[in-house]
C-alpha cells in the first residue's frame, strides 16, 4: 500500500513540474514577442559594431602621434606613435610628406620603424621616447581600465545572447547595465591616456643632448575608442528602455502604449 502511495505522489510531482514548465514557456512566448525580439536583435547588431571598434582601439597602437619638426637640409625626420601596449618610432622621408607640413608625419607613411612593447607590464622598467619618459603608472591604469571595459562588454553581450536563446528576461537589464558600464570604462580609459600623454611631454630627460621639440595629435585608434564608447552607451540605453513596462508611456503616446499592450 505504501509503495502505491509513493508511486502516485511521484506521478503528481511530475505532472506539476510539467505544468510549471508549460506555464514558464507560455510566459516566455508572451514576453518575447517577434516585435520585441526584432528590436533586441537590431540593437545587438549596433552593439556588435561598437564591440568591433572597442577591440580595434584597444589592440592597436595609433592612439597618439608624436612628431618632431623638420630639419632644413635633412632628407629624413623622426616621428612616433603609441597606444596602450607599445610604442613605435619611425624615420620618415621628408619627400613623402604633404607639402606645407612643418612637422614630421603622418606616422602611417612608409619608413624605418622600431616597435617595442612597454616593459612596465612585465619587468616594471620605464619606457622612453624622444628622451622623454612615459609615466608608467598612468599608462598602466589606462590599459587596465580598457581591458576591464572589454571584459564587462563581453559579459553584457553574453547576457543579451542568453535573452534571445533562453528567454531569460531579467538578463536584459543586466546586459544593458554591463554594456553601458563598458562604454563609461572606455571613456575613462581615454581620459586617463590623455593625462598620460600630457605627463609624457613634460617629463624631459635632463641628460644631454637636449630633447627635440614635439607636437602631438590623436590618431584613429583613439577615434575608434570614442566611437565604441558612444555606441555602447547608446546600445545599453536602448536595452534599458526595452526593459521598461509599456504603461508609463501610454499617457505620453497613446498609440504607442496601445500597440505595446
Amino acid at each position: 500500500m505504501m509503495m502505491w502511495s509513493n508511486f502516485f505522489m511521484q506521478e503528481e510531482d511530475r505532472r506539476r513540474a510539467a505544468a510549471g514548465q508549460r506555464r514558464a514557456q507560455g510566459q516566455h512566448k508572451s514576453w518575447l514577442t517577434p516585435e520585441r525580439e526584432g528590436k533586441i536583435k537590431l540593437v545587438l547588431l549596433l552593439i556588435t559594431v561598437g564591440a568591433t571598434l572597442a577591440v580595434l582601439a584597444v589592440g592597436t597602437e595609433f592612439w597618439v602621434e608624436l612628431n618632431t619638426y623638420k630639419i632644413n637640409g635633412s632628407a629624413v625626420c623622426d616621428a612616433a606613435h603609441l597606444g596602450l601596449w607599445k610604442v613605435c618610432t619611425k624615420r620618415l622621408w621628408q619627400a613623402d610628406m604633404p607639402a606645407g607640413r612643418e612637422t614630421c608625419g603622418p606616422a602611417e607613411l612608409p619608413g624605418e620603424a622600431n616597435c617595442t612593447y612597454f616593459k612596465f607590464f612585465t619587468t616594471g622598467e620605464n619606457a622612453h621616447v624622444f628622451q622623454r619618459t612615459i609615466k608608467k603608472e598612468v599608462n598602466l591604469a589606462a590599459a587596465v581600465i580598457a581591458v576591464l571595459g572589454l571584459a564587462v562588454m563581453a559579459l553584457g553581450c553574453l547576457c543579451i545572447i542568453m535573452v534571445l536563446s533562453k528567454g531569460a528576461q531579467f538578463l536584459l537589464r543586466v546586459g544593458a547595465i554591463c554594456l553601458g558600464l563598458s562604454g563609461l570604462l572606455l571613456l575613462v580609459s581615454l581620459e586617463v591616456f590623455r593625462h598620460s600623454v600630457q605627463a609624457l611631454l613634460q617629463r624631459v630627460s635632463p641628460e644631454p643632448p637636449p630633447p627635440p621639440a614635439l607636437t602631438y595629435e590623436y590618431s584613429w585608434s583613439l577615434g575608434c575608442g570614442v566611437g565604441a564608447s558612444l555606441v555602447l552607451l547608446l546600445g545599453g540605453g536602448c536595452f534599458l528602455l526595452l526593459t521598461l513596462p509599456p504603461w508609463p508611456w501610454g499617457s505620453l503616446c497613446p498609440k504607442w502604449g496601445h500597440r505595446a499592450t
